[in-house]
């Protein structure tokens, strides 16, 4: 029973483990999937937010991680701005996934590493976690706070907007509605001299 129950697991590990070049340079593994509607990176998303934590695969030692400071890593899809490994899995990733992601050492920082944390030739296992993908804007902000105060700062200036808005159309209401009266008054009072003169 429990033999039956760990072939299971295996099982459902290897179908959560994708080979996404082909040569094993760079193997994913679902750890959490996204829900099914989720939105993935594209040519109109490229803009992509991350959680990660790396590690050296031959020592298990941590030497870089966004969880520390609770940071979020933004970066556009493709560019080449990361390491080749990053570029090819995140386009497979969705919004909510957490993925394993093995790098081989040509799809990682090569022969040369990337001193003093990562030596030459060293195979680095991320676990990357994609938060959320945008759009290209003429200036790249920073994180998903950025963005939510940004978004934020926008409604509540439309908002005062409104409400500035109504406050005009309130005051032009009492403008006329003044105007209204004190044209009606002076009506009044015309009508009351001219039954005076007439008497």
């Amino acid at each position: 029973m429990i033999v039956a129950c760990r072939v299971n697991k295996k099982t459902e590990n290897m179908s959560n483990t994708i080979d996404l070049t082909g040569d094993g340079g760079v193997v994913k593994t679902i750890v959490r999937r996204a829900k099914p509607h989720a939105i993935t990176p594209s040519e109109s998303l490229p803009l992509v937010d991350v959680h990660y934590e790396g590690v050296l695969a031959e020592s298990g030692e941590v030497f870089d991680s966004t969880h520390e400071d609770n940071t979020i890593f933004t970066f556009e899809v493709g560019l080449g701005t990361v390491i080749k490994a990053w570029d090819v899995a995140l386009k497979t990733m969705k919004v909510g996934e957490v993925a394993k992601i093995t790098c081989q050492p040509d799809y990682a920082y090569g022969s040369a590493g990337s001193p003093p944390d990562i030596p030459p030739n060293a195979t680095l296992i991320f676990e990357v976690e994609l938060v959320a993908c945008r759009p290209r804007k003429g200036s790249s902000l920073g994180s998903v706070s950025d963005e939510r105060a940004r978004l934020e700062e926008l409604k509540k200036q439309r908002e005062l907007a409104a409400a500035n808005k109504g406050d005009e159309k309130k005051k032009r209401e009492e403008a006329k509605a003044a105007a209204s009266a004190r044209i009606q008054a002076k009506l009044q009072a015309k009508k009351g001299k001219g039954k005076g003169k007439a008497k």
